[in-house]
């Protein structure tokens, strides 16, 4: 179970205030660590001052970020809206699937219908027993469950023959993985924000299932919740998030159907693309209203474990990113907040890394001599975003292994910034190729039944 702390809300905001006047002292330091190189102090400053005030605005954004709350006859309404739920399963490891099931019979709001596809799973075997626990377990629980296997068409075919199936039989979608793991609440939380009729889509909060297994594990899961408790927070209290995650969303019904056929036949450069499917319906609903994030709907998911399981998913997200970006950039209006926020992150991206070469790299190399402070200021940014982190409980993990996390933020920030910034850069750059990339000879990840139990 994950609850908020409105202790450590308060922590996070005096946090946030000394650690930024840390980073503006350090600035100073910057400056005069560069002043001796050929680097011209003043166009530095520049870049340096345009990042700042980015991340300001985005401070400013993700500190004021409330859950919605509803009044007792906005609940009834909420309590009217049939929900489906598409579970797409392929090569997954039948205790992963079995504890995804379970979690979803276990909520406060419970959901319709639960329709789970094996998408022609290499074992047809292996979920014998899953299925049969789960169909009875779903007629105890008052649930329509619904089993079907079909030959392997990939995650979008798979949701879209659930999406045809019950489309006057719901009213939202709630999108999963086969590998995620409700917290009690989740639904009840998740759906919180439709009571307003102009919200598309609503984004949850994963978290890693599986933090604890290794050091790969630890970070990633500090970058991932991390980004959505910061950037996707800062969105959502514009309306505009831009990234569902699929282990945890709900659309309105009318909007996937609107554009199911374009969901399920999208094509860059004329490929089928087979990945990204969250960003697009994301981006469908964002054309049509709003897209928020409602931070108190959890749920655990399954990090990979190795570095070659981690990097294949970051290429995959990156060449869906780097797709998406350019039907935003297309289809998002001119006059919208999410197109110019859009356009800033990538004037970020581009300006960060000019910075990053001719700090890190250019100034050494003419100059012979690499200074203490040029690290400090990423370093404190990173433990000054990271603070989000720190500002809920979880019932499986103590205070201390969740401080120790946060301890490593020195470390997701030089992954992300090296490594992953590579896998981007490779990304942009193969975005032609549309292919999965990941879990094609089997299970990759397992459950640890120590790591969580649902609530």
């Amino acid at each position: 179970m994950i609850e908020a702390s409105r202790s450590r809300l308060r922590l996070l905001v005096f946090s946030s205030v000394i650690l930024t006047a840390l980073i503006v002292w350090t600035f100073h330091h910057v400056l005069v660590a560069v002043q001796f190189s050929e680097v011209t102090p003043g166009h530095f400053a520049t870049a340096y001052a345009a990042a700042f005030l980015m991340l300001a605005w985005q401070v400013a954004l993700y500190v004021v970020d409330r859950p919605k709350q509803v009044t007792p006859r906005q609940q009834a309404q909420l309590d009217k809206l049939r929900i489906a739920v598409p579970i797409p399963a392929y090569n997954e490891d039948p205790e992963l699937l079995r504890a995804c099931l379970a979690s979803l019979l276990n909520q406060t709001r419970m959901p319709q219908i639960i329709y789970v596809v094996d998408d022609g799973s290499k074992d047809s075997g292996a979920y014998t027993a899953v299925k049969g626990w789960f169909m009875q377990a779903a007629k105890e629980a008052g649930v329509h469950g619904i089993w079907k296997r079909k030959e392997n068409e990939g995650k979008r075919h798979a949701q879209g023959m659930v999406f045809k199936h019950l489309f006057q039989q719901a009213d939202l979608f709630l999108t999963t993985d086969s590998d995620a793991i409700f917290a009690s609440n989740a639904i009840e939380e998740l759906l919180k924000p439709l009571a307003d009729p102009r919200v598309q889509s609503v984004a949850g909060i994963v978290v890693a299932e599986n933090a604890r297994k290794n050091l790969l594990t630890r970070f990633t899961d500090l970058l991932y919740v991390t980004a959505q408790l910061v950037d996707r927070a800062a969105m959502s209290v514009m309306d505009s998030v831009l990234v569902n995650s699929g282990p945890i969303a709900v659309y309105r019904a009318e909007l996937i159907w609107d554009n199911l056929h374009g969901y399920l036949n999208e094509t860059f450069m004329g490929r089928p693309v087979t990945f990204s499917d969250d960003s697009l319906l994301t981006l469908y609903a964002r054309e049509r209203g709003r897209t928020v994030q409602q931070s108190s709907a959890y749920v655990f998911s399954a990090m990979p474990e190795n570095v070659s399981h981690h990097l294949r998913q970051f290429l995959r997200w990156m060449r869906g990113s780097t797709i998406r970006s350019i039907w935003r950039f297309r289809y998002l209006p001119l006059t919208g907040y999410a197109y110019w926020m859009h356009f800033m992150r990538w004037f970020q991206v581009v300006l960060t890394t000019v910075v990053f070469v001719g700090v890190f790299v250019v100034v050494p190399v003419r100059t012979g001599h690499f200074s203490f402070w040029l690290l400090m200021v990423p370093v404190l940014v990173g433990y000054a975003q990271s603070l989000r982190y720190l500002t809920f409980t979880r019932s499986d993990e103590s205070v201390w292994s969740q401080l120790g996390t946060f301890a490593l933020a020195p470390v997701a920030m030089l992954w992300s910034f090296t490594v992953l910034r590579i896998v981007r850069l490779y990304a942009m750059a193969t975005c032609a190729k549309t292919g999965w990339g990941t879990r094609q000879k089997g299970v990759e990840v397992s459950l640890s039944v120590k790591d969580v139990v649902p609530a």
